[in-house]
């Protein structure tokens, strides 16, 4: 490793070794709202309401929020329309944007469970009788960040983003910075690394603001290997803001006031995690 190489990795290490988020200077700048499913692609369906137009329903007024309240914050959409945008799309959108910040909609429902609802008779032997029924009681909120099991995967898309930390012309800069180096996994790891913490953080205070705010159940915060947010290479959630499967959740969900109460929750999240995370 020649001297400016070293100099590179140490500075990258002492970056992320203090207690900023990525680089002195680091601002909230763009954000991405993602309505989940969409077209052809409706999500869960509840009794009367399909996932796919609640999703696009409270992403269009997180957004108008974040307008009205953040005006110096540029808000993107992955889909503004009912119309199918593919999961490598929607992460491209953030990526290609430089996004600091990648936030997915959608609502969660539990599957049908077989139950025996009587037997009949068949050479003398009992035979369960079974039919499919719908839990409808399951109920709260949860919020999913990126799994630490399968990190790998944003390995791409930290390369193609990896300008919101280091300078536009790092190739050139830092001697041939190069993706297939051994030694660029480090700084891999790092971006990984907090990527995830800061993930993590949104995704708690978003459940938080359910749970304290909205007075939700909080099915907590959890670690997934989804799509959409492994593709991202910047810090990403994805809330499941109630049950369509559940009848009082499903109201709650179209309402008016359930909506505002849901964007007022995410918008105070992310108004508290650019705050304490900014750095001037």
């Amino acid at each position: 490793m020649n001297l400016k190489r070293f100099v590179f990795l140490c500075s990258i290490l002492l970056t992320f070794s203090s207690r900023s988020v990525f680089s002195q200077g680091y601002k909230v700048k763009t954000i991405v709202i993602d309505a989940g499913h969409g077209g052809d692609k409706p999500g869960a369906a509840g009794s009367y309401s399909l996932e796919k137009n609640i999703a696009l329903q409270v992403a269009l007024k997180l957004g108008r929020k974040f307008e009205e309240d953040m005006p110096d914050v540029k808000i993107l959409y992955t889909r503004k329309t009912d119309t199918d945008v593919s999961l490598y799309r929607r992460a491209e959108i953030a990526n290609n944007a430089k996004a600091d910040l990648f936030i997915a909609i959608h609502c969660n429902s539990m599957p049908d469970t077989r139950a025996v609802t009587g037997y009949s008779k068949k050479h003398g032997k009992k035979i369960p009788k079974y039919s499919y029924v719908k839990d409808k009681s399951t109920s709260g909120t949860e919020t999913f960040v990126a799994g630490s099991h399968r990190l790998n995967e944003q390995d791409g898309a930290i390369r193609e983003n990896a300008d919101i930390s280091l300078e536009k012309d790092y190739k050139k800069n830092y001697d041939g910075y190069d993706p297939k180096d051994p030694e660029t996994f480090i700084i891999l790891s790092l971006f990984k690394n907090t990527y995830r913490d800061k993930s993590l953080k949104l995704a708690r205070l978003i459940q938080n603001n359910y749970t304290h705010d909205n007075h939700r159940g909080n099915r907590g915060v959890k670690e997934q290997g989804i799509l959409v947010l492994q593709r991202c290479g910047l810090p990403s959630v994805l809330t499941e803001i109630g049950f369509i499967s559940n009848p009082v959740e499903e109201d709650y969900m179209n309402s008016a006031s359930g909506q505002a109460e849901i964007v007022n929750a995410i918008f105070k999240a992310v108004k508290t995690y650019k705050r304490e995370t900014e750095v001037n």
